[in-house]
């Protein structure tokens, strides 16, 4: 039985009103499916109806029948955990109704060395068997920070990872000889496909799809316009949406809207020739977390919208789109007062929420009828 919170709202419609239009009142209930997860971090849903979430803490938990079991799935390989280091992103393949494939990302190693890993298996009852490691990054790192570990499949059936710079390293996101600040891209059995744009270069992992990041913390694939979307947490302001294209360089450190988290400048510039500006930044920080695109028949309204959950500004910012550019901003969900780490779109067309907290919950919000 799903606990209510039965926390009625109503939110307008800022595109309506730039517009001059009537502002159209959207109304929903927000749910509590489940509570007492240990940060969680991702949700993905079953066809069957259950649903997986992680917990950072290492776990891979399982609501059947509106209930979260107790005894998390067996047989997921142990994650390092520390500070931000754990398990993240949980994903199914497009064809897991044909092949059964799930797929996690989680801290590997330890504290001398570790990095973003990416496993996949398959779900039999409570049990994760044929686990298979499919990515590592490379080098590891000696910070438990900036894991990125986002994940989307784009249209071609290939895989798409969200890496990060360990804080330390951020030089190193400019470039190709390591996976520090990129985007990856590989097939779904870890193997590289040939029209990577940095295969046979000399010097450069091939595995690179785009370069220059801090922290990629969102990642969607639109399937209706083949565009891939990525955010990044920026440092101290400067989180930034970008517009993922094959090949190109996002510019951290070189160019950023941020500044250190002491006060220092890291670079004069916000722009500089040959490297892609953001399509939008937030400054100051919302902290941005996981992002989706909504598609859905519950809240027709917002449909084509990107959803992004945000840790500092406790909230989820939901950016209207015209073709690459977003035209505006709407704050919702700020009635929940928590971390958000996660949004989700289900198959019914409602929203799911992860708040990030010792006892995190999993929240349904779903359209008033």
């Amino acid at each position: 039985m799903i606990a209510s919170r039965s926390l009625r709202c109503l939110a307008l419609c800022l595109l309506l009103a730039a517009c001059g239009l009537p502002a159209a009142a959207v109304e929903y209930r927000i749910e509590t499916v489940a509570e007492g997860l240990e940060h969680p971090w991702s949700i993905a849903f079953l066809p069957d109806g259950r649903m997986l979430v992680t917990e950072r803490a290492g776990r891979l938990r399982l609501i059947e029948d509106g209930r979260l079991l107790e005894d998390p799935v067996g047989g997921v390989p142990a994650a390092f955990v520390r500070s931000q280091a754990g398990l993240f992103e949980v994903l199914l393949d497009p064809r897991y109704e044909e092949n059964g494939w799930i797929y996690l990302s989680l801290a590997h190693g330890d504290a001398r060395a570790s990095g973003t890993r990416v496993v996949r298996g398959r779900l039999q009852g409570r049990e994760l068997i044929d686990v298979e490691v499919i990515f590592d990054i490379q080098p590891p790192r000696d910070r438990p920070v900036h894991y990125g570990a986002r994940m989307a499949f784009l249209g071609d059936g290939t895989l798409a990872i969200g890496l990060g710079d360990a804080f330390d390293y951020r030089e190193e996101a400019q470039r190709l000889d390591s996976h520090t600040g990129t985007i990856v891209r590989i097939r779904p059995d870890g193997s590289v496909p040939e029209d990577n744009p940095f295969v046979g270069q000399e010097g450069a992992r091939p595995e690179i799809y785009s370069f220059g990041h801090r922290n990629v913390q969102g990642l969607v694939f639109d399937a209706a316009t083949g565009r891939l979307w990525a955010h990044e947490h920026g440092p101290r302001g400067g989180d930034e949406l970008n517009l993922v294209q094959a090949g190109r360089n996002y510019g951290w450190p070189v160019a950023t809207f941020g500044v250190d988290y002491s006060g220092a400048r890291i670079s004069p510039w916000t722009t500089r020739p040959g490297m892609e500006d953001p399509v939008l930044h937030w400054t100051p920080s919302i902290a941005p977390a996981g992002m989706t695109l909504y598609r859905g028949a519950q809240f027709p309204q917002w449909d084509g919208s990107l959803f992004v959950s945000a840790l500092v500004a406790q909230e989820v910012r939901r950016l209207v789109l015209e073709g690459d550019r977003v035209v505006s901003q709407e704050a919702l969900f700020g009635e929940v007062g928590a971390r958000l780490r996660d949004v989700k779109v289900a198959p019914d067309g409602a929203l799911f929420l992860l708040t990030d907290s010792p006892r995190g919950q999993v929240l349904r919000v779903s359209a008033l009828r």
